[in-house]
C-alpha cells in the first residue's frame, strides 16, 4: 500500500520554482507538482517521453502546449498526451499545481 500525505510527503525540488512529490506502484506513478515560480513570460522547453501522461491541473491556470496546439487550461481541467509527443506548460498564475500521471512508471524520476 502507498499513501502520499501533502503535509507529511517531502517534496523534492526539481530546478527553482518547482517541486515534485511521487506516488507508484508497478506500472503507473502519480507526481504532484507545485510551481511557484509564476506567472512564465513564456512557455518551457518542449520535451517528450515514452510514457502515457495524463495531467489534472489542481490549482491555478495554464497554456499547455501539445504538438504544437496551444490550449488555455484551469482549476479542474485535464490534459492527455499519449506517448512521443512534444509537450510542455506555461504558468500564468503565481501557483500552479498539477497532479500528473505516467504509465508505465518514470523510473528517471526515481534517481
Amino acid at each position: 500500500m502507498a499513501i502520499m500525505q501533502d503535509d507529511k510527503t517531502e517534496a523534492k525540488q526539481i530546478a527553482p520554482g518547482i517541486s515534485r512529490k511521487l506516488i507508484y506502484l508497478s506500472g503507473l506513478m502519480s507526481a504532484v507538482l507545485d510551481f511557484t515560480n509564476g506567472p512564465q513570460e513564456k512557455p518551457d522547453p518542449p520535451h517528450s517521453h515514452p510514457h502515457e501522461q495524463i495531467s489534472y491541473v489542481a490549482e491555478g491556470e495554464i497554456y499547455v502546449f501539445i504538438d504544437g496546439e496551444k490550449t488555455h487550461l484551469k482549476k479542474g481541467d485535464v490534459f492527455a498526451v499519449p506517448g512521443g509527443l512534444p509537450h510542455c506548460i506555461q504558468t500564468l498564475t503565481p501557483h500552479v499545481r498539477l497532479v500528473d500521471n505516467f504509465s508505465p512508471i518514470r523510473e528517471d524520476f526515481l534517481k
